[in-house]
This record gives C-alpha cells, sequence and structure tokens, in this order.
C-alpha cells in the first residue's frame, strides 16, 4: 500500500504570513487539529497543532519577588488579557518548523505507520520532491484505511 492510495489531497492549509488568530479560525471552522504552513509557492514551511497554540495561550502562575526587601506579586494574568497579546503573533513564531517528517506519495503505509507510533503527531504532510504539499495523512485516514481494506477483508 502507497500513500497514494489513502492519503487526503483536498489540505486545508495555511500561509506562513497568517496570525494565530488566522489559523485558529482555520482549525475550528474546518474542525481539525493542525494544518501545514506554506509559502505562496505551496512549499512546506512548517506544521502547527491545537496543541502548539493551547500552549501559546497558557497563562504564566503569578511569581513573587523579593528584591532589596520589597515584595512584589507579579499577578496571574488573565487568560483574556494572553489571548489578547498573542493572537496577532505570526504562526511561524509557534509552529514546527525544523524536522518536520514527511512523506511522498510513493512510501510506503509501513513508513506512516513507523513514523506516527514512534511520534504523537497527528498529521503527516504528503510532498513531493520540490516540498510542495500535495497531500496530508492523519491517524483518523489510517485507521479508517485499514478498516475499510484490510480488517473488513479478513
Amino acid at each position: 500500500m502507497k500513500v497514494k492510495d489513502f492519503m487526503i489531497t483536498d489540505v486545508i492549509s495555511v500561509s506562513k504570513e497568517n496570525t494565530i488568530k488566522d489559523v485558529m479560525r482555520v482549525l475550528v471552522t474546518n474542525k481539525i487539529g493542525g494544518v501545514p504552513i506554506v509559502d505562496n509557492k505551496g512549499i512546506l514551511s512548517g506544521i502547527v497543532s491545537d496543541g502548539d497554540i493551547i500552549r501559546s495561550i497558557n497563562p504564566k502562575e503569578g511569581k513573587m519577588y523579593d528584591l532589596i526587601s520589597y515584595v512584589f506579586y507579579l499577578k496571574k494574568e488573565e487568560l483574556e488579557e494572553e489571548i489578547g497579546m498573542i493572537k496577532d503573533t505570526n504562526i511561524m513564531t509557534i509552529a514546527k518548523c525544523k524536522d518536520i517528517f514527511c512523506v511522498f506519495p510513493e512510501d510506503t503505509m509501513e513508513k506512516v505507520l513507523s513514523i506516527f507510533s514512534k511520534h504523537n503527531f497527528k498529521k503527516i504532510p504528503v510532498i513531493d520532491k520540490e516540498r510542495r504539499v500535495v497531500g496530508v495523512i492523519s491517524r483518523g485516514d489510517v485507521i479508517r484505511y485499514i478498516q475499510k481494506k484490510i480488517i473488513d477483508k479478513l
């Protein structure tokens, strides 16, 4: 089985110029947990998940400081304040941009299973030789394919 046999080719992606707010809208509107980030030629620049966004908006805990006998307490930032501060931040500041695991359309199902079993990824981009995103594979896609093509035949 080849990747091209079960990859999703109608890829939802975002631009590397998008903000965190823009990407959140895409994730919510499409009910997805992550997207590849591409440049204006469709070349993979990064990948971002809902977990990356959640980690970026996590309010910082309050802290106490003792500076020359003065005690200051920096109060816990409110969630709305933290979101307000980062919403217009470029998505590339929180995206994974290096060491992105990708597959090619001619790669095997075994390669995909190996990547998913070793790493906690939700999606794997499928790229061509020029690194343009031509598809995406999610864990759910793999399970559906296995169910439909293998388990149902056993």
